[in-house]
């Protein structure tokens, strides 16, 4: 017997949940070019939405990419330079004092990772290349305990 495997794209609905997803950057991105492919209506309504809110740029970006293709004539938004999370110094505090005194940045990142992987994601996102820097930083300068 023979099977074919048929693979069926992706819905409007399954797109835009995953384009709202909070903990992952990539597969909003991911999201946000398949969304351009539908070029419809909805498509672009929920692509404008996310090049003007979502918290990390490089989805932003994707998401005015997608529009111009569609034909949207549209204006990147400006990069803001905000707390991408309320509070998060507070969130990366607490992260630290559940580390036991002397652990490594390494061990602080990886525990950030597992508690909060939303807030380790956007801004590793929103970071780039800097965001072993940043975080370092701010590990840094968090009182040890």
């Amino acid at each position: 017997m023979n099977e074919e495997i048929v693979e069926l794209a992706p819905t409007v609905d399954e797109l835009k949940k995953a384009a709202n997803g909070a903990a992952n950057w990539e597969e909003r991105v991911r999201a946000v070019e398949e969304l351009g492919k539908l070029n419809d209506k909805q498509a672009i309504g929920i692509l404008t939405r996310i090049m003007a809110n979502d918290s990390v740029y490089k989805v932003q970006e994707a998401a005015f990419q997608a529009l111009k293709e569609c034909g949207e004539d549209v204006e990147m938004p400006p990069r803001k330079e905000r707390e991408l999370f309320k509070g998060v110094n507070k969130i990366l505090l607490r992260v630290k004092k559940s580390l036991p005194v002397g652990h490594t940045f390494e061990e602080f990142k990886e525990k950030l990772k597992k508690m909060r992987v939303d807030v380790y994601n956007t801004y590793e996102g929103d970071k780039g290349a800097d965001f072993d820097k940043w975080l370092e930083g701010i590990w840094a300068s968090t009182p040890k305990k």
